[in-house]
């Protein structure tokens, strides 16, 4: 089944803010001084002459401001980059980790029974909030504080969701898939993809789905720390998907695969190895640049030292900010919410306030 490595957790404190260039203030196009010696120019001569220097004042203004607008732009544009440059370099040292992946389903005890019998998961803890008709359950490998965990969400007599064709799948790694589909079909699991060697690839996969209908694939590679390792989503533009969650998330593109045979493309985004961390798969599918995402998958919670900064740099690198960053009410865990350019949801979570949490 599955081995796990122990893992260790750091926690640093939060980095001071990254400036932000300014420049305001009126900026005289034509001052006294010019208007001044233009005039007086003017006097002295006749009619036409002074009707000439009239024109060239006004010339002088319009060349003025031209270039005067064009100052601002480029200052502006100047601002900018720098204000960028800032930010990325503060996304890059930030800490930042995968926390949780949160989704609904429609009976939590037997989904539970799934987890813990067929895929040798732990439940770690479950609350309940019956004054918000929802309960939440969370399920791993191994502790919060170090591990990538499940989030299961039962909202109060709602059975059955929609999947949708966005989401892909989640991976867990095992030590052999063999014997793994062997133990979930004895459970009465449902194997929707025999062991075998992945498309393209020889690494030996499968693929099962929950009672839900999620869909696990299960990856044979040796003792890892961290089991549960890949969340798997479809995007429309795999490029600007990549460049968003290098400047905005802080991940690193730690590898990228091309199927033409298949017709596809993956990416694999993450903040560490992919033999020691959960990552990202995105899955561009050619010709493909819109998916339904139903109402079944909600978020990926990521670990950051400060939500704020976190906001300011996901809003300077083009993502859409959900929910702006402060405390949650009732427990005062700092968060904020974004969506990506493929719509996709992530929860930012303080770090400090994360592990209070956890106490």
């Amino acid at each position: 089944m599955v081995q796990i490595l122990p893992m260790a957790s750091t926690i640093r404190p939060s980095l001071s803010s990254f400036g932000t260039t300014r420049f305001g203030g009126g900026i005289s196009m034509c001052n006294s001084s010019s208007r001044f010696n233009s005039l007086h120019f003017a006097s002295s001569v006749g009619p036409q002459s002074q009707g000439f220097g009239l024109k060239a004042c006004k010339i002088f203004r319009q060349e003025r401001n031209s270039k005067s607008a064009k100052t601002i732009v480029s200052m502006a544009q100047g601002s900018t980059a720098t204000t960028q440059e800032n930010a990325l370099e503060w996304v890059k040292s930030d800490k930042r980790r995968m926390l949780h992946v949160v989704y609904r389903v429609g009976d939590l005890d037997r989904t539970i029974k799934f987890y813990t019998e067929c895929l040798g998961m732990k439940l770690l803890r479950k609350r309940d909030i019956p004054e918000e008709r929802y309960t939440n359950a969370f399920l791993g490998y191994g502790p919060e504080d170090s591990h990538f965990v499940i989030e299961l969400t039962y909202n109060y007599g709602v059975d059955k969701y929609d999947i949708g064709t966005a989401f892909g799948h989640f991976g867990i790694a095992v030590d052999d898939v063999a014997k793994t589909v062997d133990l979930i079909k004895a459970k009465g699991g449902t194997v929707t993809r025999e062991p075998g060697p992945v498309k393209g690839g020889k690494s030996i996969i499968a693929f099962v789905e929950d009672p839900d209908g999620y869909k696990f694939e299960l990856i044979e590679r040796g003792p890892t720390p961290e089991p549960l390792c890949q969340v798997m989503l479809r995007v429309g533009d795999l490029d600007r998907s990549i460049a968003f969650h290098e400047k905005a998330f802080g991940m690193e593109l730690l590898r990228r695969r091309d199927n033409p045979e298949y017709k596809y493309t993956i990416a694999m985004m993450g903040y560490g190895p992919e033999d020691k961390s959960a990552v990202l798969e995105l899955t561009y599918n050619y010709g493909v640049t819109e998916y339904d995402k139903g109402n079944a998958y909600a978020q990926i919670a990521i670990g950051t030292d400060d939500v704020y900064k976190t906001a300011e740099a996901v809003k300077l690198f083009g993502g859409n900010i959900t929910r702006e960053p402060g405390p949650l009410p009732g427990i005062n865990t700092k968060i904020t919410a974004c969506l990506d350019p493929d719509g996709w949801k992530t929860v930012f979570v303080d770090n400090v306030d994360f592990l209070k949490e956890l106490e």
